[in-house]
C-alpha cells in the first residue's frame, strides 16, 4: 500500500478550511441590479456589483433583525437596502442610513468579505480577511485564455466537497461509472504516478496504443474527420488546495509522440473543476470543459458541455448515495487502495490547513487569557 502519512489524511474529515479562496459564482451570475444569495463554507453571502462593476460580498443578515440582505434591493452606486426596515449598507458593510433617525449606531455594520473576479468566477475568502492574498487564487487560466474555448455549468452536490475531490483525483471509477462514454478497462490496468508538495497534488496516467472510448473517438473525428486506429491517452490531474482540480486530458494517434510532448496528432482538453463547500453535507461544484482545437465552433462547445454534463450527472448520483451511506454508518472508517493515493494526499493537505487554523485560534485564546481582563 502507498504510504499516505498520518491518520488524519485518511479520516472521513468533513470539515473545511476558512482561510482559502472559494468560487462563489460565475461572473455572469452577479450583476449590478440584483443580489445573489449563496452560502460558501458555512457563510451566507449577499453578492452584487457596484455600478462600476466591482463585485461585493456582504454577510447575508442585516445588523438590525438578521433579515437576509439578498432579499433587498440595490440603492445608489454601491449600496444595498434591507428588505425589512430599509437599513442601507455600503460595499464595506457599514450602515449608511437607518429609518426614522438621523444618528446611525456606530456598531451598525455587517461583514464584508474579500472577493476577486478571475477566470470567469467570483472568488470569496470566508476566513481572516487580513490573510486574503489574491495571488493565491487557484490557477485556472484556460478558462479565459484566447487559446482555449469551452463552457461549463454548476452542480448543487448533496455530498461533502471532499468526496467530490476524491472522485476527481481517482479516475479509475470511469471504467465502472462511465462505461458508455469515457470508461475503459485500461484505466484500472495502467500505472500512474502521484507527486505532491505543500499545496498541490498531481496524478499522471498514460495509456498507450489503446482503442479510443466513444467520447474521445468523437472528438478525434471532430478534428480529424474519418479517424480510425489506436490512440495514446493521458490523464494528468492537478489538485490545488482546498478544492480546485484541473485535469489535462486527451488522446492522440498512437506512436506520434504525445508522451514526449507532441500532441499535434491528437485532441487536448482541460476539465476545470472548483468545488466550494456549502456546509459539511453539501457543496457547489463549478466545472467547465476547455479545448484548444476548433475554437470557433460553438456547436462543439455546446456538444462538449452537454456531453460532460451527462457524465457528471452519473457522478452526482454516486456521490449522493455515498454521502447517505456515510451518514447511515457513522462508525465506519474509510479504507484505502493504491488508487486513492492522490485523493488521500489532497485530504492530508486540507487536514493540515484546518489544523493550522485551529492552532492559530488556540494561540489567540491563550494570549487573551494570559493578558487578563482590561482595566
Amino acid at each position: 500500500m502507498t504510504d499516505l502519512g498520518p491518520a488524519g489524511a485518511t479520516a472521513k474529515n468533513m470539515k473545511f478550511p476558512l482561510n482559502a479562496w472559494y468560487a462563489a459564482a460565475w461572473d455572469h451570475e452577479v450583476g449590478s441590479t440584483q443580489i445573489l444569495s449563496r452560502t460558501i463554507a458555512g457563510k451566507p453571502l449577499a453578492l452584487y456589483r457596484t455600478d462600476s462593476g466591482r463585485p461585493v460580498a456582504l454577510a447575508d443578515a442585516c445588523w438590525h433583525r438578521l433579515a437576509p440582505l439578498s432579499m433587498g434591493k440595490r440603492i445608489g452606486a454601491e449600496e444595498i437596502q434591507c428588505p425589512y426596515h430599509g437599513l442601507q449598507y455600503n460595499a464595506a458593510g457599514r450602515c449608511t442610513r437607518m429609518p426614522a433617525q438621523k444618528t446611525i449606531n456606530p456598531s451598525a455594520m455587517v461583514a464584508s468579505y474579500p472577493i476577486e473576479e478571475r477566470h470567469r468566477y467570483l472568488w470569496v475568502w470566508p476566513g481572516d480577511p487580513t490573510l486574503a492574498d489574491p495571488s493565491t487564487i487557484p490557477d485556472m487560466f484556460q478558462m479565459d485564455s484566447p487559446e482555449w474555448a469551452g463552457d461549463g455549468l454548476t452542480i448543487d452536490v448533496r455530498a461533502n466537497y471532499q468526496l467530490v475531490v476524491d472522485n476527481l483525483m481517482d479516475l479509475t471509477h470511469e471504467e465502472f461509472v462511465h462505461s458508455s462514454s469515457i470508461g475503459q478497462d485500461e484505466l484500472s490496468e495502467s500505472e500512474f504516478i502521484t507527486t505532491h508538495d505543500e499545496n498541490t497534488v498531481t496524478v499522471t496516467r498514460w495509456m498507450h496504443n489503446i482503442d479510443a472510448p466513444p467520447f474521445w473517438l468523437k472528438n478525434m473525428r471532430d478534428k480529424f474527420p474519418g479517424f480510425t486506429g489506436k490512440v495514446d491517452r493521458w490523464q494528468i490531474i492537478e489538485f490545488q488546495a482546498p478544492g480546485t482540480i484541473r485535469i489535462d486530458v486527451g488522446v492522440a494517434k498512437a506512436g506520434t509522440g504525445a508522451p514526449e510532448g507532441d500532441r499535434s496528432q491528437g485532441v487536448n482538453g482541460f476539465v476545470m473543476n472548483t468545488i466550494s463547500p456549502v456546509d459539511e453535507r453539501t457543496a457547489i461544484y463549478f466545472w467547465a470543459f476547455m479545448r484548444n482545437y476548433r475554437l470557433d465552433s460553438q456547436l462543439i462547445t455546446t456538444q462538449l458541455r452537454d456531453g460532460v454534463h451527462g457524465v457528471f450527472g452519473e457522478d452526482e448520483e454516486m456521490l449522493t448515495a455515498q454521502q447517505e451511506a456515510i451518514e447511515a454508518n457513522p462508525d465506519h472508517e474509510f479504507y484505502n487502495l493504491n488508487i486513492d493515493a492522490g485523493g488521500m494526499w489532497a485530504r492530508r493537505i486540507v487536514a493540515r490547513m484546518i489544523e493550522q487554523e485551529r492552532s492559530a485560534i488556540s494561540n489567540i485564546d491563550a494570549l487573551t487569557a494570559t493578558a487578563g481582563p482590561r482595566r
